[in-house]
């Protein structure tokens, strides 16, 4: 479990799907991330998250509110899968339309970084969206990654003329440690 001032990432439980397919449905959400998800959908993609947190020890964990408990959506690190990211630190995050714009994914998602720096021993934590997808564009820019633009590409998920199919990648370097 990872703590920040006001929220909370954390392994998933059976009662958390019904409220996240909330969050997965809503068009608003996925509108930069693929079609709205049903239930079984919302289902096997909490089983694969724990799947990876059974594997590797981190997944993007269900973030919840301290104040009131609320599932919000998900937040962590998972091994990437494809383009510029497979197989280093991905971050990621998804939150409930209701949450945007209080600052949750950047706190979330500053989190998340600092427990994959004391924890995984990669040299960067990368994120990847679509390249409209401004609003995690911007996250990724407040917490300090550098958009690498060489890295740009086509997510192979996708089929050509998908608009979401282009895809940006950005990149968090370890801090450097300070010297006495």
């Amino acid at each position: 479990m990872i703590e920040t001032e006001r929220l909370v990432m954390r392994s998933w439980r059976d009662d958390d799907v019904a409220p996240f397919q909330a969050i997965c449905s809503d068009p608003d959400v996925m509108a930069t991330l693929g079609p709205p998800l049903d239930l079984a959908a919302t289902a096997a993609l909490v089983e694969r998250m724990r799947g990876l947190q059974a594997a590797h020890g981190h997944c993007f964990w269900a973030l919840e509110r301290q104040a009131d408990a609320r599932l919000i959506g998900w937040c962590g690190v998972i091994r990437g899968t494809v383009g510029p990211v497979a197989n280093k630190a991905e971050i990621g995050w998804r939150l409930a339309r209701d949450a945007w714009g209080a600052g949750y994914a950047t706190e979330a998602a500053r989190g998340a970084i600092a427990w994959a720096f004391a924890n995984l021993s990669d040299a960067d934590v990368w994120a990847i969206t679509a390249r409209g997808n401004d609003r995690s564009r911007a996250v990724m820019e407040r917490l300090g990654m550098d958009h690498r633009t060489d890295l740009a590409f086509d997510h192979p998920k996708l089929a050509a003329g998908d608009p979401l199919r282009p895809h940006v990648a950005y990149a968090l370097p370890r801090p450097v440690p300070e010297t006495a």
